[in-house]
């Protein structure tokens, strides 16, 4: 059976700052796509991971199908509603236009997608993010899919030995999808050099060499494609299959507990480290850190089993007493450095007008004339 996995995401208001969407607006979400979905929609989950409520569908109707993309923004527009009758702060922040378009793509919300036939058993995983960049997940991909040091299925699998195919993207490029494929292990040096730039190329899906199968979708977007201005980069979902010919779960698992560097944390313009957590859990310190939830599923025929919280482990516990005193460290230096996004990726205008302003008092200083030397 042919089925579509369809994930979209959006901050359409939360409690007491960017921490966490109220019960209400998760109800009423959860309440408009089980009314409207029905003769659509297989089956759907709706979930939260910081202020982000993510809506998790199963389909046959294909990859953005305007459809199903209408009734995930007219669940965010109702909750919306909800958000505003209650002052939640940020109410409908993601939904960047008035009207639908035929495509949440552009529009504000992330979105992941793929249709592939259903093997007898299809168990996949399905992230969330927030506080965060969409190449907060090019580490840990490059880590599951083409490093054998951390997937020894690479090595063991002799359905995985012929690797797997990155499609990366160009985030900055304005013009249009500006797209690269490029193979793993012939060309690993070449994927490294791109994904260690998470401002700029993040990984937009990964396929299987040996069956050309999807194993991976990320909600990775063009940050200046909406009304032509920067849009922020924040909160990525992502969708990725598991074992046999994909690596298995816990090989996917393992690289978030490097709990790695990200860009992020608060108004989108610190580095912080990425905390895997159980879902639903909010932020909090410095409006974060950057974090991110994981529920593994099976699906069949197109309904999905009840998830499993994998963040939510014991195991997880050290990985996210390690990534604080890790977030505790780089927040004391401020604003110095690292510590914060450079100037190009800083989605808050407070600091771009002041340099701004700043660049017309500067002056060009005569150059001092070289002293004769006595002879």
């Amino acid at each position: 059976m042919k089925t579509t996995l369809s994930i979209i995401k959006a901050d359409i208001g939360s409690i007491g700052g960017h921490v966490a969407p109220s019960t209400q607006v998760l109800d009423t979400v959860r309440k408009h796509i089980h009314l409207e979905g029905n003769g659509l929609l297989l089956d759907f989950f709706v979930s939260s991971t910081g202020d982000d409520i993510a809506i998790l569908m199963t389909h046959t109707q294909g990859v953005a199908h305007p459809d199903v993309h209408r009734l995930a923004w007219d669940a965010f527009q109702a909750g919306t509603a909800v958000a505003k009758d209650q002052g939640l702060y940020g109410a409908g922040q993601d939904l960047l236009v008035n009207a639908f378009s035929g495509n949440v793509k552009g529009l504000g919300p992330a979105v992941a997608e793929m249709e592939f036939d259903e093997r007898s058993a299809e168990p996949f995983l399905m992230f969330a993010a927030d506080k965060t960049e969409p190449g907060a997940y090019n580490l840990p991909l490059y880590m599951a899919f083409a490093d054998p040091m951390n997937t020894a299925g690479l090595l063991l699998g002799p359905e995985m030995t012929k690797g797997f195919r990155f499609r990366i993207m160009d985030v900055n490029y304005t013009q249009g999808d500006r797209v690269i494929e490029l193979d793993a292990p012939e060309s690993l040096y070449d994927i490294a050099a791109l994904l260690r730039d998470n401002d700029r190329y993040v990984v937009e899906a990964i396929f299987s060499r040996s069956s050309g199968e999807q194993a991976a979708a990320v909600s990775t977007t063009r940050l200046h494609n909406i009304a032509g201005k920067y849009t922020g980069k924040d909160d990525p979902v992502m969708l990725v299959r598991v074992q046999k010919n994909f690596p298995a779960t816990g090989e996917v698992l393992a690289p978030f507990a490097t709990a790695h560097y990200v860009g992020g944390f608060m108004r989108g313009s610190h580095i912080g480290p990425l905390m895997p957590v159980p879902r639903q859990t909010g932020t909090s310190y410095f409006d974060g850190p950057p974090i991110v939830s994981c529920l593994g599923f099976c699906v069949h025929e197109g309904k999905l089993t009840e998830p499993v919280d994998v963040f939510a482990h014991p195991f997880w516990d050290e990985v996210r007493h390690r990534a604080a005193t890790k977030a505790m460290e780089i927040r004391r230096q401020g604003f110095s450095g690292p510590a914060m996004l450079p100037y190009s990726e800083l989605e808050y205008g407070g600091i771009v007008s002041i340099l701004e302003r700043l660049d017309k008092q500067f002056r060009i200083r005569p150059a001092a004339k070289p002293t004769p030397v006595a002879v």
